[in-house]
């Protein structure tokens, strides 16, 4: 019998792990999902590393190696998440390779302390893609103000570029403009325009920020919509003489994907988000505990409408109740910005802790 994760990858969604550890590589776990749950790609943040390093000893030699070594707690970091995202980038490879670079990648973070430095993030990107060495590892790069800019400089400079803490359809269409003219500047250079992207979109923030505040029966139905809303612009792009020129050049385009789908509400079902963003040509990047409850018990119940659906209507009903959509989605970002950064500082925290018990245990 064909589980629910394959069915929902023979639809044309792509289903990556929203986790990494040394662990899950070491164990054969990640392997596994690989092999019996259509797990083809994988994303990182400093909050899943932070898990990863605080709550396992899997680092421990690592890190004792890297203090004889001199490291710094960053430099340090960086070496350890090159290590995890380059094993890992290797197992999906053959994914890669077989889908012609749509496929098969993985994701990892420049530093959240640089989210509105746009030069140094520029060349923190450069500088990550060319240690890695895959082709197919992605440099996050968040969607702010001062990111958008790094975003189209990076892929003109040919680095990948994932979008992350994205939170409404008019961030995702600033993010795919950036995107646009980077290639643009690419074919206009008679540089290859087959730079890979992906547009990270996060949905079940937006239900947790307005939980308690609206009618239970309006309750987990705002990132939903404003999935549809962002997915009806993605169709509308990917029909666009814009894009369909830079198709002909040989470009590929920025897929979207949807990041923070796991349910926030105990009362809901735990792979609510799964079912309702189900969606050809787009990306579930899931935590381990959702993809596994999705094989076990999930089911599909049809496609995300390219149209945008019910969407425009349930944002203005959620609008009746005093929550701005606009408003909502910029303060959304900023605490995704801010969030990701108390994890960077944890992790480094984290680090420093276990070096400084090395150091003194000799």
């Amino acid at each position: 019998m064909m589980k629910a994760t394959e069915k929902l990858n023979e639809m044309g969604q792509s289903l990556w792990l929203d986790n990494i550890t040394r662990g899950l590589l070491r164990s054969g776990t990640l392997r596994r999902y690989i092999q019996e749950l259509s797990v083809t790609g994988l994303t990182s943040n400093p909050t899943i590393f932070d898990h990863a390093i605080t709550n396992s000893h899997d680092y421990d030699d690592a890190i004792r190696q890297k203090l004889k070594e001199g490291k710094s707690t960053e430099a340090l970091f960086f070496d350890l998440a090159l290590e995890d995202l380059t094993q890992a980038a290797d197992l999906f490879r053959p994914i890669h390779d077989l889908t012609n670079g749509v496929d098969g990648w993985v994701s990892l973070e420049v530093s959240p302390l640089l989210a509105h430095d746009t030069n140094a993030t520029l060349e923190a990107a450069k500088t990550l893609h060319a240690r890695a060495g895959r082709p197919n590892l992605f440099i996050k790069i968040p969607g702010t103000a001062e990111g958008i800019p790094a975003i189209e400089e990076a892929i003109f400079a040919g680095v990948p570029v994932n979008v992350t803490l994205l939170f409404s359809s008019a961030q995702y269409v600033a993010a795919s403009e950036a995107y646009l003219r980077g290639i643009e500047r690419r074919v206009a250079a008679g540089l290859n325009p087959d730079v890979g992207s992906v547009a990270s979109m996060f949905i079940s923030r937006w239900d947790k920020a307005t939980m308690g505040k609206v009618p239970a029966e309006l309750q987990n139905n705002l990132g939903i919509a404003v999935a549809k809303q962002t997915y009806k612009e993605y169709r509308k792009l990917l029909e666009s003489a814009r894009w369909l020129r830079l198709a002909n050049a040989g470009a590929k385009p920025q897929r979207l994907l949807w990041a923070s789908t796991s349910t926030k509400d105990p009362k809901a079902s735990d792979v609510l988000y799964i079912k309702a963003l189900a969606a050809p040509f787009t990306i579930n990047t899931m935590p381990e505990d959702t993809l596994l409850a999705f094989a076990d018990h999930g089911a599909l119940e049809g496609s995300m409408p390219s149209d945008g659906g019910d969407a425009e209507n349930v944002i203005a009903k959620f609008a009746e109740f005093c929550i701005g959509h606009d408003r909502l989605a910029a303060d959304l970002q900023t605490e995704g910005t801010e969030s990701f950064t108390k994890s960077w500082k944890d992790l480094l925290d984290s680090i420093g802790s276990k070096s400084a018990a090395f150091k003194a245990a000799g």
